[in-house]
């Protein structure tokens, strides 16, 4: 991504349920911030839910993570696009062909949603990653789906702020990193294990950081949310 986005911040909006997500999402606006949407939510609220946020002015990440056979994520992927969201993301640990028929799907659409490929999870250290059969760093095992990631022709990858510096030296400016496991200074790190500041994951190449906790759960959302945009003024 060669010219930053004035509006990085995407909201997570973890509830497991429509009333409370909407209350919050009453505190937040549009010109500052997205929103991501997960698994349970959506399966709880489904398509309408996305079609509410949309009413109301916001983008969504559909954060579903998919990963099955080629035919199924491509289908998966395209009726996301249909959900006219901004963004999707798939397992790159699904492979290259996965990856490839995803993409194939997207690139006829006039107006396609992101494709983005999640590299490690961020609860995810190396003992985790070691009891699945990846030893090693997890660092390292980044870096290597974030380049099947791009020979795949995806948009760009899900790391670790702790990785975004290696996955940029590697992929290069066009690479579009979103990045989790971000939490302002002070807040506790819940069951993220590979974190790091705002303004730090801004500086080491991210483009897109996803908050939750930090913000749904501060007194005041929409307070919390300018605060953190303000920290990164400058970068």
């Amino acid at each position: 991504m060669s010219v930053p986005d004035p509006k990085p911040i995407i909201v997570a909006l973890d509830y497991a349920a429509e009333t409370p997500a909407l209350a919050l999402v009453e505190q937040l606006d549009p010109r500052h911030c997205r929103l991501k949407v997960g698994k349970e939510l959506f399966t709880r609220c489904g398509p309408a839910f996305v079609e509410t946020l949309h009413q109301r002015g916001f983008e969504v990440f559909l954060d579903l993570k998919f990963h099955d056979i080629p035919n199924t994520v491509a289908a998966a992927c395209a009726a996301a696009a249909d959900l006219g969201v901004w963004m999707v993301n798939i397992h790159v640990s699904g492979g290259l062909r996965m990856m490839e028929a995803a993409r194939a799907r997207l690139s006829g659409l006039d107006n396609p949603p992101l494709l983005i490929g999640v590299t490690v999870l961020t609860s995810f250290d190396a003992q985790d990653l070691a009891a699945i059969g990846c030893a090693g760093d997890p660092r390292e095992r980044v870096v290597t789906l974030a380049r099947l990631a791009a020979r795949a022709g995806l948009a760009g990858v899900v790391c670790s702020p702790l990785e975004a510096a290696l996955v940029r030296a590697e992929l290069g400016a066009d690479c579009v990193l979103v990045t989790p496991g971000v939490r302002p200074l002070g807040a506790a790190v819940d069951d993220q294990k590979r974190v790091m500041t705002p303004a730090r994951a801004l500086a080491a190449g991210a483009d897109y950081l996803v908050i939750g906790r930090p913000i749904t759960q501060a007194p005041d959302p929409g307070a919390a949310l300018l605060d953190i945009e303000q920290s990164l003024q400058g970068l």
